[in-house]
């Protein structure tokens, strides 16, 4: 009978879950013929937008060709006038001067016939009709103006709807993931000219494959995109997987995305355990602040609301996904006295880690670095032989020391803002870097026998930790030119 309830019971669950699908999917439907409705209705206007401008142009064109042949024909019905009227006047005075030369010649009277001659003579030679030119200052021909539109014709027959651009394809061989960048390449089926630009989007996943129904990170978009690749810098790679679409835009219209592309971020991912940070440390996510009445308050805190200090072996988690377990380090275990210290949340047994931290330089005392699992609660980090770390000094004088295993070393470099601590377990190295400049500050070689912990320390003052980060090109090829060469702090080791 139990057998029997469960198996209805996973059976009803199943059709619960599917039903639930199939009204979602329904929704989609009809969401769907909405936005078809608004969007048929959104490019119609847009057409007749896009034809009434195009009417618009083809007016104002034509008003400017009819003032061009107004103003031509307006020119030289002017010159022909103008020409008209003094050839007119020239032909009247003529006629008059032929008919008082024709009288002359027929009179018959001899007195004053001799003067008579003389005038006509001069009259014609002073005549208006011997200094005209017979030849029109304006042509009558337009054909100048004339138009062929037979080939905008064929132009204007040709418009139709822009074609849909091709679907991009990520290449992946091409994408590079360093530095806690990631450079997405992509190309087109076939070129196409009238592709303005690309929008790429990326969502931050913990799986591979295809989306879930659900998924907890949303797409981010970059817009814009002139080329087919594109670079995204300052990223904190907090998840195991980023995934990636790209599609094509012309002018109007946007393709369809290409197919996901899930890209792997290697990196180191840790919190702070407030359930190890010493009664001064104020925890707050991965910022810590020196507290000087921190330990009157934890005093009184109820034992219900204290929590373990899990950890977590990136080694043998599942493709490195964190899960965090419960260590031998409970709340009330917590470090005392004057260690002021708190560590991470994630142990490390294999592989080459990275993370930075932001500190105050005008602590009254610094110190980040590792340690093992069996740190005592009083133990000051450097000062036994399950921590190694980098001390910041300000009591006295100021200074910087390596320490382990309460032996100390000075340090002949400046001060930076921000540490970077490299951990190569399998190797035993342990490195601090400048992470502004990536310059070696000082490196441990050792042999850990047990998994590590980043751990921390502060007195009157604050700091912050960086985690999500992949382990820097420059960092890497630096330890690959010193894996051979001997540690100049084997004393410290």
């Amino acid at each position: 009978m139990g057998d029997q309830k469960e198996s209805l019971r996973k059976i009803t669950h199943t059709l619960a879950m599917k039903n639930e699908e199939i009204s979602n999917f329904v929704c989609t439907l009809k969401q769907n013929l909405e936005n078809l409705e608004a969007n048929s209705s959104r490019v119609q206007e847009d057409l007749e937008s896009e034809f009434t401008a195009l009417n618009a142009v083809l007016d104002e064109m034509k008003e400017n060709m009819v003032t061009r042949i107004k103003q031509e024909r307006a020119s030289r019905t002017y010159e022909l006038q103008s020409q008209l009227s003094a050839c007119s006047k020239a032909l009247e005075s003529s006629e008059e001067l032929l008919e008082l030369a024709n009288q002359t010649l027929c009179s018959s009277e001899t007195d004053g016939f001799n003067q008579a001659a003389k005038d006509i003579k001069d009259s014609v030679t002073m005549a208006p009709a011997f200094r005209l030119s017979l030849k029109a200052k304006a042509s009558d021909n337009m054909s100048h103006l004339m138009v062929d539109f037979s080939q905008e014709r064929v132009v204007l027959q040709g418009i139709k709807f822009l074609p849909v651009p091709a679907t991009p394809e990520i290449q992946v061989s091409e994408c590079q993931v360093c530095d806690n960048t990631v450079t997405v390449v992509w190309t087109l089926p076939e070129p196409d000219s009238k592709i303005d630009h690309y929008i790429l989007e990326h969502r931050r996943t913990n799986h591979e494959g295809p989306p879930r129904i659900r998924e907890d990170y949303p797409w981010m978009v970059v817009e814009g995109i002139r080329e087919m690749e594109h670079t995204l810098t300052g990223l904190r790679f907090d998840t195991r997987y980023l995934t990636f679409r790209v599609r094509a835009c012309n002018k109007a219209v946007a393709g369809e995305f290409s197919e996901l592309v899930t890209l792997e971020t290697h990196a180191f991912n840790f919190k702070l355990d407030s359930g190890s940070a010493h009664q001064n440390l104020k925890v707050e996510d991965l910022s810590v602040e020196w507290d000087s009445c921190g330990g009157k308050i934890q005093d009184i805190r109820k034992e219900k609301t204290r929590t373990n200090s899990p950890m977590h072996s990136p080694a043998r988690s599942a493709l490195n996904s964190p899960k965090r377990t419960p260590t031998a380090r409970p709340g009330r275990d917590r470090f005392t006295a004057e260690s002021y210290t708190v560590l991470a949340d994630t142990s490390i047994d294999a592989g080459q880690h990275y993370w930075e931290v932001r500190f105050d330089k005008e602590s009254k005392a610094f110190a980040v670095g590792v340690a093992l699992r069996s740190l005592g609660r009083f133990d000051q980090l450097g000062k036994s032989s399950a921590s190694w770390c980098i001390h910041l000094n300000n009591w006295l004088q100021q200074s910087l020391t390596a320490k382990h295993n309460n032996k100390a070393r000075t340090l002949d470099c400046a001060i930076p803002s921000r540490i970077g601590v490299y951990v190569n377990y399998d190797e035993g190295v342990l490195s601090f870097y400048n992470s502004k400049t990536k310059q070696l500050m000082h490196t441990f070689k050792t042999k850990f026998q047990q998994p590590v912990i980043p751990a921390f320390m502060v007195w009157n003052g604050t700091f912050s930790v960086l985690t999500g980060m992949q382990v820097p090109t420059l960092v890497q090829s630096g330890q690959r030119r010193n894996s051979n060469t001997s540690s100049s702090n084997a004393s410290l080791t």
